[in-house]
C-alpha cells in the first residue's frame, strides 16, 4: 500500500465509544487508510454495558480495525470516569507518543430513549433524563479534557464530535424530549467552540452526524439483518433513505485524510454532505442524503427517497 491508498500511516487514533454502530465504523474505516486506532467501550467479552448487547465488543472491533489494514488496539473504559481516561491517554503517550484523531462518540443511551420520546420534562424520570446527558456530554468533556492536551501536543490534530442531527436540522426541530435534545444538540457547540481552542496548534474539531443509521440495534428494532433491511420499510417507508454504519465511518476517514480538512472547523457536518464532497459512497454504492430528505419532504410531502440515495 502507498501513502495515497494508506494516508494515515504512522497516525495514532481514539475512537472513544466504539463498540458498535458508528464507532466501531469509524474506527474499521480509519484502520482501512492506515491509522492504529485505540477503541474503548464498556462491552467485553467479559462484561456487558447497561446497553445489554453481548452480541459486540470492543476487542470484537479492535480485530475488525486490523483486519482492515490498520491496528486496532482495545481498551475497556468508562468515559465517564476521570481516572479510566486519565490511564488510557497515558497509556497511548507511553505506547505512541503522540494523537492525532480524536472521534468523541461515546453514547449507549439508546435504551432509555423508547420510553421518553415524545413526552414533556417533567415526565420523564429524571435519573433516566439525567443519564443522557452523562452519557452524551459528560463522557464528551471528561475525554476532550484528558486527550486534547496530547492532541495538541503537535500541529494539526482533528476532534470529531459524533452527533445525532445538524446544525441545519436542529435549529428548527425539536428531538423529541428536553433531555436528549440537549444530549445531541451539545456535541455540536462542543466542536464549534474546540474549533476556537485549537487554533494555536492549528487543530480542527468538527460535528458529524450520521443519517438514519442502520446500526446494529435498529436493525434488531424493525427484526431484520443488513441483507435484508428493506423489509422495514413495509412499516416505515422512509427508512428507505437510511445509511449503514459504513458510510459515517468513510466520512471520518475523508476528514482525517483530507489535508485541508481546516476549511470545515466548527462546521457542523453530516455523512451525505461529505460524501458529495469526497465522493465515496454507502457500502452498496448508493449515496443517501438522509437529513436533506427530511428537510426536503417538510416543504413537498411528494419528495421521493429515490431522488435521496
Amino acid at each position: 500500500m502507498t501513502t495515497e491508498t494508506k494516508p494515515l500511516s504512522g497516525r495514532i487514533a481514539l475512537v472513544a465509544g466504539a463498540t458498535r454502530g458508528a464507532g466501531r465504523a469509524i474506527a474499521v474505516q480509519l484502520g482501512a487508510v492506515g491509522a492504529t486506532v485505540y477503541v474503548t467501550g464498556r462491552t467485553t467479552r467479559d462484561r456487558i454495558s447497561e446497553v445489554g448487547r453481548a452480541t459486540e465488543t470492543i476487542e470484537e472491533t479492535a480485530e475488525l480495525v486490523t483486519a482492515a489494514g490498520g491496528e486496532g488496539v482495545a481498551v475497556p473504559t468508562d468515559h465517564l470516569e476521570a481516572d479510566e481516561v486519565r490511564a488510557l491517554v497515558e497509556r497511548i503517550d507511553r505506547e505512541r507518543g503522540r494523537l492525532d484523531v480524536l472521534v468523541n462518540d461515546v453514547w449507549g443511551g439508546e435504551h432509555l430513549i423508547g420510553p421518553s420520546f415524545g413526552k414533556k420534562t417533567w415526565e420523564i424520570g429524571l435519573a433516566d433524563g439525567l443519564r443522557m446527558l452523562e452519557l452524551g456530554v459528560k463522557t464528551h468533556l471528561v475525554t476532550s479534557h484528558a486527550a486534547l492536551p496530547l492532541l495538541t501536543r503537535r500541529p494539526g490534530g482533528l476532534v470529531v464530535e459524533i452527533t445525532d442531527g445538524t446544525t441545519a436540522y436542529n435549529r428548527d426541530h425539536y428531538r423529541e424530549n428536553l433531555f436528549y435534545d440537549l444530549a445531541k444538540n451539545a456535541p455540536i457547540r462542543m466542536a464549534f467552540g474546540l474549533s476556537r481552542e485549537l487554533a494555536d496548534s492549528a487543530g480542527t474539531a468538527v460535528s458529524v452526524s450520521p443519517g438514519w443509521l442502520r446500526s446494529e440495534q435498529m436493525l434488531g428494532h424493525f427484526g431484520v439483518t443488513e441483507e435484508n433491511w428493506r423489509d422495514a420499510t413495509k412499516e416505515l417507508p422512509d427508512f428507505a433513505v437510511s445509511e449503514s454504519p459504513v458510510y459515517v465511518g468513510r466520512a471520518v476517514a475523508a476528514l482525517a485524510a483530507d489535508p485541508d480538512r481546516a476549511r470545515w472547523n466548527g462546521r457542523s457536518l453530516d455523512s451525505g454532505q461529505l460524501a458529495r464532497e469526497y465522493g465515496f459512497t454507502d457500502a452498496d454504492g448508493s449515496r443517501p442524503d438522509a437529513w436533506g430528505f427530511m428537510l426536503a419532504k417538510e416543504t413537498d410531502p411528494d419528495t421521493r427517497v429515490d431522488d435521496y440515495r
